[in-house]
Protein backbone atom coordinates (compact mmCIF):
# COMPACT_ATOMS: atom_id res chain seq x y z
CA UNK A 1 0.00 0.00 0.00
CA UNK A 2 1.43 3.58 -0.68
CA UNK A 3 2.25 5.83 1.32
CA UNK A 4 -0.53 8.34 -0.02
CA UNK A 5 -3.24 6.09 0.34
CA UNK A 6 -4.38 6.80 3.90
CA UNK A 7 -3.94 10.02 4.14
CA UNK A 8 -6.38 10.52 1.29
CA UNK A 9 -8.70 7.98 2.33
CA UNK A 10 -8.62 9.74 5.91
CA UNK A 11 -9.26 13.10 4.28
CA UNK A 12 -12.25 11.95 2.88
CA UNK A 13 -13.60 10.50 6.39
CA UNK A 14 -13.23 13.59 7.71
CA UNK A 15 -14.47 15.96 5.42
CA UNK A 16 -17.50 13.93 5.80
CA UNK A 17 -17.80 13.68 2.16
CA UNK A 18 -20.85 11.31 0.65
CA UNK A 19 -20.69 8.84 -1.27
CA UNK A 20 -21.56 8.73 -4.59
CA UNK A 21 -24.11 6.05 -4.67
CA UNK A 22 -25.85 8.07 -2.15
CA UNK A 23 -26.51 7.76 1.60
CA UNK A 24 -26.59 4.01 2.80
CA UNK A 25 -29.59 2.43 1.96
CA UNK A 26 -28.94 -0.38 4.92
CA UNK A 27 -30.98 1.66 7.15
CA UNK A 28 -34.45 0.72 5.34
CA UNK A 29 -33.50 -3.04 6.20
CA UNK A 30 -35.54 -4.47 9.07
CA UNK A 31 -33.26 -5.47 12.15
CA UNK A 32 -33.73 -7.80 14.87
CA UNK A 33 -30.88 -10.66 14.29
CA UNK A 34 -29.35 -12.05 17.39
CA UNK A 35 -25.93 -13.52 17.78
CA UNK A 36 -26.96 -16.71 17.69
CA UNK A 37 -29.36 -15.99 14.55
CA UNK A 38 -25.87 -15.08 12.48
CA UNK A 39 -23.77 -17.96 14.07
CA UNK A 40 -26.22 -20.55 13.11
CA UNK A 41 -26.22 -19.19 9.59
CA UNK A 42 -22.78 -19.44 8.96
CA UNK A 43 -23.12 -22.68 10.16
CA UNK A 44 -26.26 -23.21 7.71
CA UNK A 45 -24.36 -21.71 4.66
CA UNK A 46 -21.09 -23.59 5.34
CA UNK A 47 -22.06 -27.20 6.56
CA UNK A 48 -23.79 -28.20 3.29
CA UNK A 49 -23.60 -31.49 2.02
CA UNK A 50 -20.17 -31.77 1.30
CA UNK A 51 -19.06 -32.23 4.58
CA UNK A 52 -21.46 -35.61 4.51
CA UNK A 53 -20.65 -36.87 0.88
CA UNK A 54 -17.33 -34.92 0.26
CA UNK A 55 -15.64 -35.70 3.27
CA UNK A 56 -14.06 -39.23 1.85
CA UNK A 57 -12.33 -37.52 -0.99
CA UNK A 58 -9.42 -35.60 1.10
CA UNK A 59 -8.96 -38.90 3.69
CA UNK A 60 -8.45 -40.93 0.38
CA UNK A 61 -5.80 -38.74 -0.98
CA UNK A 62 -3.78 -38.40 2.32
CA UNK A 63 -5.23 -40.44 4.78
CA UNK A 64 -4.72 -38.97 8.85
CA UNK A 65 -2.61 -36.05 7.09
CA UNK A 66 -6.04 -34.58 5.53
CA UNK A 67 -5.95 -33.09 8.81
CA UNK A 68 -3.25 -30.91 7.54
CA UNK A 69 -5.32 -29.93 4.95
CA UNK A 70 -8.74 -29.07 6.94
CA UNK A 71 -6.17 -26.98 9.24
CA UNK A 72 -4.51 -24.77 6.44
CA UNK A 73 -8.07 -23.95 5.10
CA UNK A 74 -9.61 -23.48 8.61
CA UNK A 75 -6.50 -20.92 9.26
CA UNK A 76 -7.34 -18.86 5.92
CA UNK A 77 -11.13 -18.90 6.70
CA UNK A 78 -9.99 -17.95 10.39
CA UNK A 79 -8.04 -14.79 8.99
CA UNK A 80 -10.82 -13.83 6.07
CA UNK A 81 -13.56 -13.85 8.95
CA UNK A 82 -11.13 -11.15 11.23
CA UNK A 83 -10.67 -9.23 8.24
CA UNK A 84 -14.34 -9.24 7.78
CA UNK A 85 -14.83 -8.46 11.26
CA UNK A 86 -12.84 -5.56 11.47
CA UNK A 87 -14.29 -3.58 8.65
CA UNK A 88 -17.66 -4.64 9.35
CA UNK A 89 -17.70 -3.63 12.76
CA UNK A 90 -17.03 -0.50 11.85
CA UNK A 91 -18.72 -0.41 8.66
CA UNK A 92 -21.37 -2.63 8.74
CA UNK A 93 -23.27 -3.22 5.30
CA UNK A 94 -25.47 -5.63 3.66
CA UNK A 95 -22.91 -5.86 0.76
CA UNK A 96 -20.49 -5.87 3.56
CA UNK A 97 -17.20 -7.46 1.39
CA UNK A 98 -18.58 -5.87 -1.60
CA UNK A 99 -18.69 -2.52 -0.54
CA UNK A 100 -15.14 -2.59 1.53
CA UNK A 101 -13.60 -3.08 -1.90
CA UNK A 102 -15.57 -0.53 -2.85
CA UNK A 103 -13.80 1.92 -0.54
CA UNK A 104 -10.87 0.04 -0.55
CA UNK A 105 -10.16 -0.44 -3.62
CA UNK A 106 -12.01 1.18 -6.24
CA UNK A 107 -15.30 1.44 -7.50
CA UNK A 108 -14.46 -1.33 -10.47
CA UNK A 109 -13.43 -3.51 -7.59
CA UNK A 110 -17.01 -3.22 -5.32
CA UNK A 111 -19.04 -4.10 -8.43
CA UNK A 112 -17.09 -7.09 -9.38
CA UNK A 113 -16.77 -8.47 -5.90
CA UNK A 114 -20.83 -7.93 -5.55
CA UNK A 115 -21.81 -9.66 -8.69
CA UNK A 116 -19.26 -12.62 -8.97
CA UNK A 117 -20.48 -13.93 -5.20
CA UNK A 118 -24.11 -13.25 -6.79
CA UNK A 119 -23.62 -15.13 -9.63
CA UNK A 120 -21.62 -17.51 -7.53
CA UNK A 121 -23.98 -18.04 -5.32
CA UNK A 122 -27.30 -18.34 -7.47
CA UNK A 123 -25.39 -20.99 -9.30
CA UNK A 124 -25.40 -23.37 -6.92
CA UNK A 125 -28.99 -22.63 -5.76
CA UNK A 126 -30.25 -25.21 -8.66
CA UNK A 127 -27.59 -27.90 -7.27
CA UNK A 128 -28.44 -28.05 -3.66
CA UNK A 129 -32.40 -27.86 -4.60
CA UNK A 130 -32.06 -30.67 -7.18
CA UNK A 131 -30.01 -32.91 -4.53
CA UNK A 132 -32.67 -32.61 -1.60
CA UNK A 133 -35.74 -33.23 -4.05
CA UNK A 134 -34.11 -36.47 -5.81
CA UNK A 135 -33.60 -37.86 -2.25
CA UNK A 136 -37.40 -36.76 -1.13
CA UNK A 137 -38.62 -37.58 -4.82
CA UNK A 138 -37.18 -41.31 -4.03
CA UNK A 139 -38.62 -41.56 -0.35
CA UNK A 140 -42.26 -40.91 -1.34
CA UNK A 141 -41.90 -42.69 -5.17
CA UNK A 142 -42.74 -39.09 -6.92
CA UNK A 143 -41.26 -37.27 -9.53
CA UNK A 144 -38.40 -34.98 -8.25
CA UNK A 145 -39.74 -31.72 -9.08
CA UNK A 146 -43.19 -31.74 -6.99
CA UNK A 147 -40.72 -31.57 -4.24
CA UNK A 148 -38.66 -29.17 -5.19
CA UNK A 149 -41.67 -26.62 -6.80
CA UNK A 150 -42.61 -27.36 -3.03
CA UNK A 151 -39.51 -26.34 -0.92
CA UNK A 152 -38.56 -23.01 -3.57
CA UNK A 153 -42.33 -22.02 -2.88
CA UNK A 154 -41.55 -22.72 1.24
CA UNK A 155 -38.59 -21.17 1.34
CA UNK A 156 -39.36 -18.20 -0.58
CA UNK A 157 -42.65 -17.67 2.13
CA UNK A 158 -39.82 -17.72 4.78
CA UNK A 159 -37.17 -15.49 3.01
CA UNK A 160 -40.07 -12.85 3.00
CA UNK A 161 -40.40 -12.94 6.99
CA UNK A 162 -39.99 -10.35 9.24
CA UNK A 163 -36.00 -10.44 9.51
CA UNK A 164 -36.23 -11.51 13.07
CA UNK A 165 -38.51 -14.40 12.25
CA UNK A 166 -36.25 -15.73 9.36
CA UNK A 167 -33.65 -15.70 11.60
CA UNK A 168 -35.42 -17.65 14.12
CA UNK A 169 -36.84 -20.17 11.36
CA UNK A 170 -33.25 -20.51 10.44
CA UNK A 171 -31.64 -20.84 13.38
CA UNK A 172 -33.78 -24.15 14.70
CA UNK A 173 -33.48 -25.53 11.31
CA UNK A 174 -29.44 -25.20 11.38
CA UNK A 175 -29.39 -26.22 14.96
CA UNK A 176 -30.69 -29.62 13.66
CA UNK A 177 -27.13 -30.57 11.83
CA UNK A 178 -25.43 -29.16 14.24
CA UNK A 179 -27.18 -31.35 16.74
CA UNK A 180 -26.31 -34.24 14.40
CA UNK A 181 -22.93 -33.34 14.61
CA UNK A 182 -22.62 -33.06 18.38
CA UNK A 183 -24.25 -37.04 18.13
CA UNK A 184 -21.32 -38.21 15.43
CA UNK A 185 -18.66 -37.21 17.40
CA UNK A 186 -19.65 -38.30 20.91
CA UNK A 187 -20.51 -41.84 19.14
CA UNK A 188 -17.66 -41.68 17.42
CA UNK A 189 -15.44 -41.11 20.77
CA UNK A 190 -17.29 -44.25 22.31
CA UNK A 191 -16.28 -45.81 19.55
CA UNK A 192 -12.45 -44.91 19.27
CA UNK A 193 -12.51 -45.38 23.48
CA UNK A 194 -14.30 -48.78 23.04
CA UNK A 195 -17.15 -47.73 25.67
CA UNK A 196 -20.25 -48.57 23.85
CA UNK A 197 -21.31 -52.26 24.49
CA UNK A 198 -20.35 -54.84 22.02
CA UNK A 199 -17.29 -52.90 21.27
CA UNK A 200 -13.20 -52.87 21.65
CA UNK A 201 -10.71 -50.31 22.85
CA UNK A 202 -9.98 -48.90 18.93
CA UNK A 203 -7.80 -46.10 19.87
CA UNK A 204 -4.87 -45.03 17.28
CA UNK A 205 -4.88 -48.57 15.73
CA UNK A 206 -5.92 -47.68 12.70
CA UNK A 207 -5.00 -43.78 12.35
CA UNK A 208 -1.36 -45.00 12.76
CA UNK A 209 -1.64 -48.43 10.66
CA UNK A 210 -0.61 -46.87 7.43
CA UNK A 211 1.48 -43.65 8.74
CA UNK A 212 0.18 -40.32 8.92
CA UNK A 213 0.92 -39.70 5.78
CA UNK A 214 0.98 -42.68 3.40
CA UNK A 215 0.56 -40.85 0.17
CA UNK A 216 3.68 -38.38 1.03
CA UNK A 217 3.84 -34.72 0.72
CA UNK A 218 1.61 -35.14 -3.14
CA UNK A 219 -1.35 -36.52 -1.11
CA UNK A 220 -1.19 -33.73 1.16
CA UNK A 221 -1.53 -31.10 -1.89
CA UNK A 222 -4.14 -33.12 -3.20
CA UNK A 223 -5.83 -32.91 -0.02
CA UNK A 224 -5.63 -29.04 0.64
CA UNK A 225 -6.96 -28.57 -2.92
CA UNK A 226 -10.27 -31.17 -2.11
CA UNK A 227 -10.99 -29.18 0.97
CA UNK A 228 -9.73 -25.38 0.34
CA UNK A 229 -13.18 -24.35 0.43
CA UNK A 230 -14.58 -26.35 2.95
CA UNK A 231 -15.17 -23.42 4.77
CA UNK A 232 -16.92 -21.57 1.98
CA UNK A 233 -20.07 -19.72 3.04
CA UNK A 234 -19.59 -18.57 6.43
CA UNK A 235 -19.26 -14.65 4.63
CA UNK A 236 -22.69 -14.76 4.85
CA UNK A 237 -22.54 -13.62 8.78
CA UNK A 238 -21.32 -10.27 7.93
CA UNK A 239 -23.85 -9.91 5.09
CA UNK A 240 -26.53 -10.43 7.70
CA UNK A 241 -24.90 -8.37 10.43
CA UNK A 242 -26.19 -5.23 8.97
CA UNK A 243 -29.74 -6.34 9.88
CA UNK A 244 -28.35 -7.49 13.57
CA UNK A 245 -29.98 -5.09 16.77
CA UNK A 246 -26.47 -4.15 17.19
CA UNK A 247 -23.98 -4.87 14.52
CA UNK A 248 -20.76 -3.81 16.11
CA UNK A 249 -21.16 -6.41 18.97
CA UNK A 250 -23.37 -9.02 17.47
CA UNK A 251 -20.27 -9.60 14.40
CA UNK A 252 -17.87 -9.14 17.06
CA UNK A 253 -19.58 -12.36 18.80
CA UNK A 254 -20.54 -14.10 15.53
CA UNK A 255 -17.08 -13.96 14.24
CA UNK A 256 -15.37 -15.61 16.95
CA UNK A 257 -18.20 -18.38 17.60
CA UNK A 258 -18.80 -19.43 13.99
CA UNK A 259 -15.11 -19.88 13.36
CA UNK A 260 -14.76 -21.53 16.86
CA UNK A 261 -17.59 -23.94 16.01
CA UNK A 262 -17.55 -24.85 12.67
CA UNK A 263 -13.45 -25.72 13.16
CA UNK A 264 -14.59 -28.32 16.00
CA UNK A 265 -17.21 -29.57 13.81
CA UNK A 266 -15.14 -30.03 10.42
CA UNK A 267 -12.04 -31.07 12.17
CA UNK A 268 -13.49 -33.50 15.08
CA UNK A 269 -15.32 -35.11 12.34
CA UNK A 270 -12.45 -35.64 10.04
CA UNK A 271 -10.58 -37.20 13.13
CA UNK A 272 -13.45 -39.53 14.48
CA UNK A 273 -13.59 -40.78 10.99
CA UNK A 274 -9.87 -41.10 10.75
CA UNK A 275 -9.69 -42.73 13.73
CA UNK A 276 -12.38 -45.54 13.09
CA UNK A 277 -12.59 -45.66 9.02
CA UNK A 278 -9.02 -47.08 6.86
CA UNK A 279 -8.26 -44.46 4.43
CA UNK A 280 -8.04 -46.26 1.65
CA UNK A 281 -11.82 -47.16 2.14
CA UNK A 282 -12.97 -43.77 1.66
CA UNK A 283 -13.56 -41.82 -1.41
CA UNK A 284 -16.20 -39.81 -2.95
CA UNK A 285 -19.29 -40.35 -1.69
CA UNK A 286 -22.35 -41.05 -4.49
CA UNK A 287 -24.89 -41.27 -2.21
CA UNK A 288 -25.86 -41.62 1.55
CA UNK A 289 -24.84 -45.17 1.83
CA UNK A 290 -21.04 -44.40 1.13
CA UNK A 291 -20.60 -41.20 3.12
CA UNK A 292 -17.90 -41.52 5.76
CA UNK A 293 -20.33 -40.33 8.19
CA UNK A 294 -22.72 -43.74 7.69
CA UNK A 295 -20.11 -46.24 7.84
CA UNK A 296 -19.11 -44.64 11.19
CA UNK A 297 -22.95 -44.78 12.55
CA UNK A 298 -23.19 -48.44 11.31
CA UNK A 299 -19.67 -49.36 13.17
CA UNK A 300 -22.02 -48.32 16.22
CA UNK A 301 -25.00 -50.50 14.98
CA UNK A 302 -27.58 -48.20 14.45
CA UNK A 303 -30.41 -48.93 13.07
CA UNK A 304 -32.00 -47.44 9.74
CA UNK A 305 -28.39 -45.33 9.35
CA UNK A 306 -28.60 -44.42 5.94
CA UNK A 307 -32.10 -43.55 5.97
CA UNK A 308 -31.05 -41.20 8.68
CA UNK A 309 -28.48 -39.73 6.51
CA UNK A 310 -30.30 -39.30 3.72
CA UNK A 311 -32.59 -37.02 6.28
CA UNK A 312 -29.58 -35.25 7.38
CA UNK A 313 -27.87 -34.45 3.89
CA UNK A 314 -31.14 -33.27 2.64
CA UNK A 315 -31.86 -31.20 5.55
CA UNK A 316 -28.15 -29.56 5.08
CA UNK A 317 -28.79 -28.68 1.66
CA UNK A 318 -32.15 -27.30 2.15
CA UNK A 319 -30.45 -25.44 5.00
CA UNK A 320 -28.08 -23.97 2.53
CA UNK A 321 -30.48 -23.10 0.16
CA UNK A 322 -32.23 -21.13 2.90
CA UNK A 323 -29.24 -19.57 3.80
CA UNK A 324 -27.69 -18.50 0.52
CA UNK A 325 -31.67 -17.11 -0.89
CA UNK A 326 -31.37 -14.46 2.04
CA UNK A 327 -27.37 -13.75 0.93
CA UNK A 328 -28.01 -13.41 -2.78
CA UNK A 329 -31.20 -10.97 -2.08
CA UNK A 330 -29.25 -8.72 0.30
CA UNK A 331 -25.94 -8.81 -2.37
CA UNK A 332 -28.68 -7.95 -4.64
CA UNK A 333 -30.18 -4.97 -2.50
CA UNK A 334 -26.74 -3.54 -2.06
CA UNK A 335 -25.57 -3.29 -5.74
CA UNK A 336 -28.86 -2.00 -6.40
CA UNK A 337 -28.38 0.78 -3.91
CA UNK A 338 -25.23 1.42 -5.25
CA UNK A 339 -26.57 1.97 -8.79
CA UNK A 340 -24.87 -1.57 -9.92
CA UNK A 341 -27.93 -3.41 -10.28
CA UNK A 342 -31.68 -2.33 -11.71
CA UNK A 343 -32.91 0.34 -8.76
CA UNK A 344 -36.28 -1.74 -8.59
CA UNK A 345 -34.15 -3.76 -6.85
CA UNK A 346 -33.69 -1.66 -3.87
CA UNK A 347 -37.64 -2.26 -2.87
CA UNK A 348 -38.17 -2.65 0.97
CA UNK A 349 -41.72 -3.18 2.54
CA UNK A 350 -43.19 -1.80 5.93
CA UNK A 351 -40.90 -4.24 7.70
CA UNK A 352 -37.78 -3.59 5.74
CA UNK A 353 -37.74 -6.67 3.65
CA UNK A 354 -36.25 -6.66 0.08
CA UNK A 355 -39.38 -8.21 -1.66
CA UNK A 356 -38.00 -7.44 -5.42
CA UNK A 357 -34.25 -9.17 -4.52
CA UNK A 358 -35.81 -12.19 -2.60
CA UNK A 359 -37.85 -12.72 -5.54
CA UNK A 360 -35.51 -12.44 -7.59
CA UNK A 361 -33.13 -14.75 -6.36
CA UNK A 362 -36.15 -17.27 -5.51
CA UNK A 363 -37.33 -17.13 -9.08
CA UNK A 364 -33.73 -17.91 -10.48
CA UNK A 365 -32.88 -20.77 -7.89
CA UNK A 366 -35.98 -22.04 -9.75
CA UNK A 367 -34.47 -21.40 -13.37
CA UNK A 368 -31.24 -23.03 -12.30
CA UNK A 369 -33.35 -26.18 -10.92
CA UNK A 370 -35.28 -26.28 -14.38
CA UNK A 371 -31.91 -26.13 -16.01
CA UNK A 372 -30.47 -29.28 -13.32
CA UNK A 373 -33.00 -31.25 -14.86
CA UNK A 374 -32.71 -30.22 -18.43
CA UNK A 375 -28.78 -30.66 -18.36
CA UNK A 376 -28.69 -27.63 -20.84
CA UNK A 377 -24.69 -27.96 -21.32
CA UNK A 378 -22.49 -25.48 -21.56
CA UNK A 379 -24.21 -22.58 -19.75
CA UNK A 380 -24.95 -24.95 -16.55
CA UNK A 381 -21.59 -26.42 -16.47
CA UNK A 382 -19.74 -23.01 -16.98
CA UNK A 383 -21.53 -21.57 -14.10
CA UNK A 384 -20.78 -24.37 -11.35
CA UNK A 385 -17.46 -24.17 -12.73
CA UNK A 386 -16.74 -20.91 -12.14
CA UNK A 387 -18.60 -20.80 -9.12
CA UNK A 388 -16.79 -23.75 -7.65
CA UNK A 389 -13.28 -21.27 -7.58
CA UNK A 390 -15.23 -17.78 -7.03
CA UNK A 391 -14.46 -17.94 -3.14
CA UNK A 392 -11.05 -17.84 -4.22
CA UNK A 393 -11.80 -13.90 -5.66
CA UNK A 394 -14.07 -13.15 -3.28
CA UNK A 395 -11.53 -14.07 -0.44
CA UNK A 396 -8.46 -12.08 -2.42
CA UNK A 397 -10.84 -9.20 -2.35
CA UNK A 398 -11.52 -9.57 1.14
CA UNK A 399 -7.20 -9.58 1.85
CA UNK A 400 -6.65 -6.80 -0.42
CA UNK A 401 -9.52 -4.46 0.85
CA UNK A 402 -8.59 -5.30 4.30
CA UNK A 403 -4.78 -3.94 3.59
CA UNK A 404 -5.73 -0.61 2.01
CA UNK A 405 -8.53 0.07 4.70
CA UNK A 406 -6.98 -1.36 7.72
CA UNK A 407 -5.13 2.13 8.65
CA UNK A 408 -8.03 4.89 7.46
CA UNK A 409 -10.39 2.58 9.74
CA UNK A 410 -7.75 2.47 12.64
CA UNK A 411 -7.71 6.31 12.67
CA UNK A 412 -11.44 6.92 12.34
CA UNK A 413 -12.35 3.98 14.56
CA UNK A 414 -11.68 2.19 17.68
CA UNK A 415 -11.26 -1.33 16.30
CA UNK A 416 -13.12 -4.42 17.94
CA UNK A 417 -11.47 -6.90 15.99
CA UNK A 418 -7.97 -6.78 14.84
CA UNK A 419 -6.58 -8.83 12.14
CA UNK A 420 -3.25 -9.94 14.00
CA UNK A 421 0.26 -8.67 12.74
CA UNK A 422 -0.57 -6.34 10.32
CA UNK A 423 -0.10 -6.65 7.82
CA UNK A 424 2.12 -9.18 8.04
CA UNK A 425 -0.89 -11.88 7.95
CA UNK A 426 -2.97 -10.15 5.82
CA UNK A 427 -0.13 -10.40 3.34
CA UNK A 428 0.63 -13.97 3.88
CA UNK A 429 -2.68 -14.87 3.28
CA UNK A 430 -2.61 -13.15 -0.26
CA UNK A 431 0.45 -15.30 -1.16
CA UNK A 432 -1.44 -18.67 0.40
CA UNK A 433 -3.94 -17.79 -2.10
CA UNK A 434 -1.69 -17.25 -5.06
CA UNK A 435 -0.50 -20.62 -3.88
CA UNK A 436 -3.83 -22.24 -3.79
CA UNK A 437 -4.54 -20.83 -7.18
CA UNK A 438 -1.41 -22.42 -8.62
CA UNK A 439 -2.55 -26.10 -6.51
CA UNK A 440 -5.66 -25.35 -8.94
CA UNK A 441 -3.62 -25.14 -12.46
CA UNK A 442 -2.06 -28.34 -11.31
CA UNK A 443 -5.27 -30.15 -11.29
CA UNK A 444 -7.43 -30.92 -14.48
CA UNK A 445 -10.76 -30.58 -12.95
CA UNK A 446 -9.68 -26.97 -10.52
CA UNK A 447 -8.02 -26.07 -13.60
CA UNK A 448 -11.10 -25.82 -15.49
CA UNK A 449 -12.89 -24.59 -12.68
CA UNK A 450 -10.44 -21.88 -12.13
CA UNK A 451 -10.15 -20.88 -15.57
CA UNK A 452 -13.98 -20.73 -15.57
CA UNK A 453 -13.86 -18.33 -13.07
CA UNK A 454 -11.08 -16.19 -14.08
CA UNK A 455 -13.48 -15.72 -17.19
CA UNK A 456 -16.36 -14.81 -15.17
CA UNK A 457 -13.77 -12.35 -13.34
CA UNK A 458 -12.76 -11.06 -16.86
CA UNK A 459 -16.75 -10.91 -18.05
CA UNK A 460 -17.53 -8.53 -14.78
CA UNK A 461 -14.66 -6.02 -14.59
CA UNK A 462 -15.88 -5.63 -18.39
CA UNK A 463 -19.18 -5.00 -16.99
CA UNK A 464 -17.57 -2.57 -13.99
CA UNK A 465 -16.27 -0.57 -16.49
CA UNK A 466 -18.98 0.03 -19.26
CA UNK A 467 -21.35 0.63 -15.81
CA UNK A 468 -19.29 3.02 -14.79
CA UNK A 469 -18.52 4.90 -18.38
CA UNK A 470 -22.80 4.86 -18.65
CA UNK A 471 -22.71 6.85 -14.85
CA UNK A 472 -19.95 9.11 -16.07
CA UNK A 473 -17.58 8.08 -13.18
CA UNK A 474 -14.05 6.80 -12.42
CA UNK A 475 -14.42 3.05 -12.63
CA UNK A 476 -11.01 3.05 -10.16
CA UNK A 477 -12.05 5.89 -7.60
CA UNK A 478 -12.64 4.85 -4.21
CA UNK A 479 -15.82 5.29 -2.75
CA UNK A 480 -15.30 7.69 0.86
CA UNK A 481 -15.79 6.34 3.92
CA UNK A 482 -19.35 6.84 5.46
CA UNK A 483 -20.03 10.11 7.27
CA UNK A 484 -20.92 7.93 10.37
CA UNK A 485 -17.35 7.75 10.72
CA UNK A 486 -16.19 11.29 11.25
CA UNK A 487 -17.01 12.02 14.56
CA UNK A 488 -15.04 9.38 15.30
CA UNK A 489 -12.13 11.06 13.36
CA UNK A 490 -13.07 14.40 15.22
CA UNK A 491 -11.99 12.94 18.79
CA UNK A 492 -9.19 10.74 17.42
Amino acid sequence: MSTTDTPNLEAEVTAGKPSAAGPSQDKKLGQGLKVRHLTMMGLGSSIGAGLFLGTGVGIQAAGPSVLLGYVVAGLLAIVIMQMLGEMGTVIPASGSFSEYAEHGIGRWAGFTQGWIYWLATVAVLGAEMTGAAAFVGSWFGVSPWIPAAVFVAFFALINLLHIRAFGEFEFWFAFIKVAVLVVFLVIGVLLILGLLPGHSFIGTHVFTQDGFMPNGAGGVAKAILAVAFAFGGIEVVAIAAAESENPQQSLVNAVRSTITRISVFYLGSVLVITFLLPYSTLGAAKDASESPFTKVLALAGIPGVVGFMEAVIVLALLSAFNAQIYASSRMMFSLASRHEAPRIFTKVDSRGVPISAIVLSVVLSAIMVVLNYADTGWLLTFMLNSAGASLLIVWTFIAVSQLRLRRPLEAAHALPVRTWAFPWVSIATLVALAALAALMLSDDTARVQLLSAAAMFVILVVAAFINAKVRQLDPFERQPLPETLAPSVAKS
